[in-house]
């Protein structure tokens, strides 16, 4: 007999009403003896399993407890009670995996409110709650509209290298890979490590991005993005910090600065779109979520839509576009900054931006996403493309309400001499990146890309403040339990 998800039956009840199916899930409550409520994961709801307990043996009734998972043959008809519109009309009960009752009661999966850090010392339990299976149902959606997006736009899917000898971003928080026995660790004669003698003979680290190299494919292929796993071993205990994170890099060959914050909008629009599209019943259930998080709040602080209204105006309003000077002299002359409200004073053009003055711009001012571009050259990266006043270079963020920066980007350094350049002033070792070098040697075009943050999304997305909550196994400093 075919078995079908409890999604599948409660979409199409109609065409299996007074049909025998077979379905499978876990107990999330059992009420009188009579009604099972069953999940398996497939959606947020459950399905109504009616028992006549007349017609099964003492100890089947005895197993039904929660958290037991249960195998149920039984016909599909209409629901004669309240909250529901179907139900299965128990004929057979198999009882999968019972569960250890003395165990449960210390776990998340007893019938009670836990606490968030609760739920995340026990996070190989809490996809089974309704919180964390909604918003992981809504990651995988994001994640599935990311390739969907990219793949409706003849772009290809690079797999770039986890293990890397390039610091791309410059800033060193890097995770080190060695084969070494750290007992017994080779040095050479000045007492340093000696990392020819290690696995790849050289010094090697976990990536924190894979840009150089998604550039070097784009220079043959075109149009390319990456997804995967990347690293930083930066010792922050942040509610928008982990130390391992999924990015999202697409690079484009021919591409200037506009069209990547074209891209970059574009992008966040279908990939929400397809959300609010196809996870309905998880997005109704975080946004209820969402409003009784904002009635807790002091009004000053409450948001002024709801989730999935925020997510909708995100979709219908154009982001506004500003240059950096532009940005800075609206950070320097509004009242919060003249008042002192800012825990970063903007006191000067060049300061680099804070996550409260990007919620400033976003939230207060423009009210809708803001892409600021064209930033002071000293504050960005050495592959940003330098433009023609000396001072500032061809970058672009994407920033977004209660999050602040969402996407990264900038038109690339494309004149091999520019470049050589510019590395040589931020001290980027040319001869480890000689293969990027090669790259504007032989047929180099302008080129553009950018780098989005999947949790920062998923977070946006869910209605969600804590980026730990949106990844299945977070790792943070002395944190890598699982």
């Amino acid at each position: 007999m075919e078995r079908k998800t409890i999604k599948d039956i409660l979409a199409d009840y109609k065409k299996i009403l007074h049909h025998d199916i077979t379905v499978q899930g876990w107990v999330r409550a059992f009420r009188s003896n009579r009604f099972i409520a069953l999940n398996d994961g497939s959606t947020i709801n459950n399905l109504q399993v009616v028992v006549d307990f007349e017609n099964f043996n003492e100890e089947v009734i005895k197993s039904i407890t929660t958290a037991s998972s249960l195998k149920i043959v039984g016909e599909v008809v209409e629901s004669q009670g309240a909250g529901q519109t179907v139900e299965i009309l128990a004929k057979k009960i198999v009882i999968l995996g019972d569960n250890f009752s003395d165990d449960l009661q210390k776990t998340i999966l007893q019938p009670k409110k836990h606490s968030l850090e609760k739920l995340r010392e026990e996070a190989h339990l809490r996809f089974r709650t309704n919180l964390f299976g909604a918003v992981f149902r809504v990651r995988s959606a994001v994640s599935f509209a990311i390739h969907q997006f990219f793949n409706q736009n003849q772009f290809f899917y690079i797999n770039t290298p986890i293990i890397t000898g390039a610091d791309a971003e410059g800033a060193g928080e890097m995770f080190g890979v060695t084969a070494f026995d750290l007992n017994q660790v080779p040095k050479t004669e000045d007492g340093e490590v000696n990392f020819e003698e290690d696995f790849f003979g050289r010094k090697t680290s976990l990536t924190v991005s894979g840009q150089l190299e998604a550039e070097t494919a784009a220079m043959g292929l075109g149009r390319v993005y990456t997804f995967g796993p990347t690293f930083r071993a930066e010792n922050s205990n942040t509610t928008r910090h982990l130390a391992e994170f999924w990015m999202v890099e697409p690079e484009v060959a021919f591409n200037n600065l506009e069209d990547n914050i074209d891209l970059a909008e574009n992008f966040l629009k279908y990939v929400i779109g397809y959300v609010l599209d196809n996870c309905k019943d998880d997005l109704a259930f975080l946004d209820k979520r969402f409003a009784e998080e904002q009635k807790q709040k002091p009004e000053k602080d409450r948001a002024k839509e709801g989730l999935i209204e925020k997510l909708e105006n995100v979709i219908k309003k154009r982001f506004k576009r500003v240059s950096y000077t532009e940005a800075i002299d609206i950070l320097m002359n509004s009242k919060e900054n003249k008042k002192g409200k800012f825990q970063f004073p903007i006191e000067a053009w060049g300061a680099d931006l804070q996550s409260e003055h990007e919620r400033f711009l976003v939230e207060k001012h423009f009210e809708c996403p803001v892409v600021p571009l064209d930033y002071p050259k000293d504050i960005k990266a050495f592959y940003m493309r330098l433009n023609e006043d000396g001072k500032t270079v061809a970058a672009m963020d994407v920033l977004f309400p209660g999050i602040g920066e969402i996407i990264g980007g900038s038109q690339r350094e494309e004149r091999l001499e520019v470049l050589k350049s510019k590395m040589q002033e931020m001290n980027v070792d040319e001869h480890e990146l000689w293969w990027y070098l090669d790259t504007r040697k032989f047929g180099s075009v302008p080129h553009a890309g950018f780098g989005l943050g999947l949790e920062r999304l998923v977070l946006f997305v869910t209605g969600w403040t804590n980026i730990r909550d949106v990844i299945p196994f977070p790792r943070t400093p002395k944190s890598a339990e699982f």
